[in-house]
């Protein structure tokens, strides 16, 4: 039988070295870099370019094309429900807002919430979303849409809101026992749920806090005054006229926490909240069964004569998800072929030996989170990663599991949404209406989080030593 690699020795493929899995990921940063930043493209084909340099390094290394292409088929299978959810989110904003739902909820915002304390108000009201439901792209896609509205409606940059939206979404994200990654993180780290909840406490609480800080700053800047009156009324008098609100519209949002802070699975949640807003918008808006069906997938155009207000409620439907689905599609090929192809451990295992203190251990740890969202283009896979790198290298300096998890969660959970490829970070950018380079800056919570957990680890501020009866190992399990 003939070998399909390079070297048809029965020695099978060897493992890349260092430079050549760096010049996979240079191929992809370089041509996502030159074609967005210079020419304004869309990253899908310069991302394919890094697919081909990732394969090319493999086939190099001794593996076969089906190892390779059985790498990105698992890639993308990684991903596939995070691209489920997206298209029923994408459809949950179009049916919501046509059941006059997303209409009813800015109405009250804009009228409930003032200038001066709408940003930090944002932040708390979507941490305790989150929280309750350990979510946080429901709180985004649901909340954070009703948010992104008002924040318009005030007069705030979009991006500003966005920031302030995420910020409170992935506190829930990281702190609530009902998240997926807060389970994910203690289990990889070879800790338990709630030891690693209050060991995260500390640099959670200090990153919170300085997003608080700096989003009162901006609310003062940007909403000082009373606002724009004028334009604020004639928001609320555009969405009277053409929407029935009722407090009754707010059932399906309710609906969509309620069943999440009761453990059921995200797409049979969200699709709950798509049912009832279809309920609402035949009942409330007078929508025919064609119209509902037009709008699930075309999403909602509205045309008030406002331009505000067409701009805030012209969104939502499964095709608006598909651009973002096929970025999804194609980054997760080429994390797929990089772990396949052994090449992203190399790039950690690298990054390990320069670990030489507890602070540079913890540093080591997020720059490899940081890594594998850009690469592998997912939190739970980032997570996983860190775990498996580094728990023995925790282990040996005496340090306690804990420590690790929170470097974990401190770093995957909350960077994810800042890559404009990973599942994360193109997820939010089509809920929310902004680009995930375009709010990055805002995101002050997510970006804080892995600065404060490398300063906690150089100042030995909270690090746990390892108990004395977990530093043997035991000869059998």
């Amino acid at each position: 039988m003939t070998s399909s690699r390079p070297d048809a020795s029965s020695e099978g493929p060897r493992l890349p070295s260092f430079w050549e899995a760096a010049l996979s990921l240079l191929a992809l940063i370089m041509g996502i870099g030159v074609s967005i930043v210079i020419y304004g493209l869309d990253p899908q084909i310069p991302m394919l370019l890094g697919v081909i340099m990732a394969s090319l390094i493999g086939w190099r290394c001794g593996y076969s094309w089906g190892d390779i292409q059985d790498g990105m088929v698992k890639g993308i299978t990684n991903a596939l429900p995070a691209m489920i959810i997206l298209l029923v989110v994408g459809i949950l904003i179009g049916v919501w807002i046509l059941a006059g739902v997303v209409p009813t909820l800015i109405y009250y915002g804009l009228d409930l919430l003032s200038p001066s304390i709408f940003l930090p108000a944002t932040v708390v009201i979507c941490a305790i979303a989150s929280v309750a439901t350990g979510t946080s792209w429901g709180t985004s896609g649901t909340i954070g849409v009703a948010l992104m509205g008002v924040g318009g409606g005030l007069g705030f940059p979009l991006p500003v809101v966005a920031g302030a939206v995420l910020s409170g979404a992935y506190f829930g994200d990281k702190m609530s026992p009902l998240s997926d990654t807060t389970n994910l993180a203690p289990a990889m780290a070879g800790t338990d749920l709630f030891t690693h909840i209050r060991h995260m406490s500390y640099t959670t609480g200090v990153s919170i806090g300085l997003t608080l800080l700096i989003e009162i700053g901006l609310g003062l800047h940007y909403g000082g005054g009373a606002g724009d009156m004028a334009r604020i009324q004639t928001l609320l008098s555009t969405i009277e006229a053409h929407f029935t609100i009722s407090p009754v519209l707010l059932i399906p949002p309710l609906l969509v926490l309620l069943v999440s802070y009761r453990k059921m699975p995200a797409i049979p949640g969200i699709t709950v909240g798509v049912i009832a807003g279809a309920i609402c918008a035949a009942v409330f808006q007078g929508a025919d069964f064609a119209r509902i069906m037009s709008v699930a997938f075309g999403g909602f155009s509205a045309e008030t004569g406002v331009e505000d207000v067409d701009s805030l409620l012209s969104r939502g439907g499964f095709e608006s998800m598909l651009y973002t689905l096929s970025i999804i599609i194609v980054a997760m090929m080429f994390g797929g072929v990089m772990e396949r192809t052994g090449q992203i451990g190399v790039v950690a295992a690298k990054v390990l030996t320069l670990a030489r203190s507890t602070g540079s251990l913890v540093l080591s740890t997020v720059l490899t989170c940081i890594g594998a969202n850009l690469v592998l283009c997912d939190q739970y896979m980032a997570i996983v990663m860190g775990g498996r790198t580094y728990a023995d290298a925790y282990r040996e300096r005496g340090l306690a599991p804990e420590n690790l998890s929170r470097a974990l969660e401190d770093s995957a959970t909350v960077t994810a949404n800042l890559v404009p490829w990973n599942s994360g970070g193109a997820f939010q950018a089509a809920t929310l209406g902004v680009a995930t380079l375009a709010y990055l800056p805002f995101n002050f919570f997510c970006w804080l989080s892995p600065v404060v957990t490398v300063v906690f680890g150089y100042m030995g501020w909270t690090i746990t030593p390892l108990a004395p009866e977990a530093r043997e190992t035991p000869e059998e399990d």
